[in-house]
């Protein structure tokens, strides 16, 4: 697996009930049944990552959250919900968050980081919007429509009274370095956040 869901894994605890909003083709959860013994069901709207969710025996609903939201499902389902790599495409990444907390204990939620140093570079120098191998979109095709920093991100939980229980980053070629974790906001490519509710 990518080395961002191998930091991911080690955040889950054998047995947990997980909910995986944009599972593409289900890699996680199939780690998380066969190694973990986890239960849950991923949600995905691409018709091709659907059937290879199926031929995993992976559980997966076909569900857009944007139009459809997250209302089938009860408080507090799950003891886990993930988002990784989706937050930045959908329309409202702050009623998505509240929803993952709605439904779990736990969400874990991966992103872009749109301050690396490289974007920050290719905008000042070409004038242009950046484009990368964490965002290799033109604008006016890109999926990513809420693109974020580590910075605003936290700012976001912080003013929701998230708790971040663990953050962490890797580079583009999904590799943990400690110059990334020293300097996060400027050299992490990709942010890895854990976070909950405040408790009463």
């Amino acid at each position: 697996m990518r080395t961002d869901l191998q930091i991911i894994e080690q955040w889950i605890q054998p047995g947990s009930h997980v909910l995986d909003l944009g599972c593409g083709e289900g890699a996680l959860l199939d780690y998380l049944q066969r190694e973990k013994q986890a239960t849950g069901y991923g949600l995905e709207i691409n018709p091709d990552h659907i059937t290879t969710c199926m031929s995993r025996g992976v559980s997966v609903i076909e569900q857009n959250l944007d139009t459809q939201g997250l209302h089938n499902f009860e408080d507090q389902t799950f003891d886990v919900v993930l988002m990784t790599q989706a937050l930045q495409a959908v329309r409202r990444p702050d009623h998505v968050l509240d929803e993952m907390l709605r439904l779990g204990r736990e969400g874990i939620v991966t992103f872009p980081n749109f301050a690396h140093w490289r974007l920050r570079w290719y905008l000042m120098s070409r004038g242009r919007m950046p484009e990368s191998e964490t965002l290799p979109y033109k604008w006016y095709n890109t999926p990513n429509i809420h693109l974020c920093t580590f910075k605003d991100f936290e700012a976001l939980c912080h003013r929701k009274n998230f708790r971040i229980l663990n953050r962490t980053v890797v580079d583009g070629e999904q590799r943990d370095r400690w110059l990334s974790r020293l300097w996060p906001n400027m050299l992490g490519q990709v942010a890895i956040y854990r976070i909950a509710r405040q408790e009463d």
